[in-house]
């Protein structure tokens, strides 16, 4: 079977390479991408969607919908000191000719998330790689729509481990609390995939060297460029590890099988101070399937042969 997907993200690297993974597997029909601001503004989001399938060039044309450009609540915060001010590290891709990949929706990310889970009720699988914010406006806007979505999986949050933004929270939830909490209390089927597992999952030297260098193809370069690896110093921009986030949430939806899950209901801490974003296990309320576990080895065999 055939999963009918679309994808709301905030096109950074990994979201791109989330993307690619999506778009080469034959397992998922993706059939619309949304942007929201969060690692850059949405116009920088919405330009990366456009140049991420030019790069892609993917045989159904998807909708594209630009969407929110401010969080429910407070400022937008931006990571440019991870993705770079253009999102992608740099990385240069030409999409000059290849505007006939994808149709721009004429209304709002959440408008076209609430069409396409209208069009498609009980089949839609939302994948979420960003700040909740588009979902939160959907869920507002139409609460019965969204209910017609067969699943929802969102790169989210630190449940049992610390947080990549603030000792406590991670960057998405960080970036807009008010609408994780909206979403994760909203009782629809919703899968988290936390930096419990994602920090599980990582590109090393080795695997950069072994794997990724010899498909000497346009992705692979990508790849390279958008994370700054260096073939000297052996290094990510800094990092020894480059953590694969946002590509492990399609992965789940790809094959359940590679995540072990609990479940449990959530609290996101929407106060400010110095729990401001963080996610926790509450005691009461609906309960979401929280990913703990991860076959990482398996993922990333899967991740590096959709790259080829």
């Amino acid at each position: 079977m055939v999963k009918k997907v679309m994808i709301d993200c905030d096109v950074g690297v990994d979201d791109a390479l989330a993307l690619i993974l999506a778009f080469h597997s034959p397992e998922l029909d993706v059939k619309a991408v949304t942007g929201v601001t969060g690692n850059v503004p949405v116009e920088k989001v919405f330009e990366n969607i456009q140049k991420v399938l030019s790069l892609i060039q993917p045989r159904n044309k998807p909708l594209i919908a630009r969407g929110a450009d401010q969080p429910l609540a407070g400022k937008p915060v931006y990571a440019y000191s991870v993705h770079g001010r253009d999102g992608l590290g740099g990385a240069k891709i030409n999409r000059r000719g290849r505007e006939d990949r994808w149709e721009i929706f004429p209304g709002r990310a959440d408008e076209l998330i609430l069409k396409m889970a209208r069009q498609y009720p009980g089949e839609m699988s939302l994948i979420a790689t960003a700040p909740l914010t588009n979902l939160a406006l959907a869920l507002q806007r139409d609460r019965a729509g969204m209910g017609k979505l067969k699943e929802i999986t969102i790169m989210g949050g630190a449940v049992r481990t610390g947080g990549n933004i603030t000792p406590s929270a991670e960057f998405n939830i960080f970036s807009d609390p008010l609408a994780a909490k909206i979403v994760l209390e909203s009782g629809l089927p919703t899968t988290l995939v936390p930096l419990d597992v994602t920090h599980q999952v990582s590109l090393t030297p080795q695997w950069m060297e072994e794997r990724v260098k010899p498909f000497n193809n346009s992705f692979s370069k990508f790849l390279i460029e958008a994370t700054g690896y260096g073939p000297t110093t052996h290094q990510f921009r800094n990092r020894e590890l480059f953590y694969l986030h946002d590509p492990l949430a399609v992965g789940v939806v790809i094959d359940p099988a590679l995540v072990k899950k609990e479940r449990l209901s959530m609290d996101v801490e929407i106060r400010e101070g110095e729990h401001y974003g963080k996610t926790s296990e509450a005691k009461e309320g609906p309960k979401v399937n929280v990913c703990l576990g991860v076959d990482a080895k398996r993922f990333l065999e899967l991740f590096l042969s959709r790259l080829g």
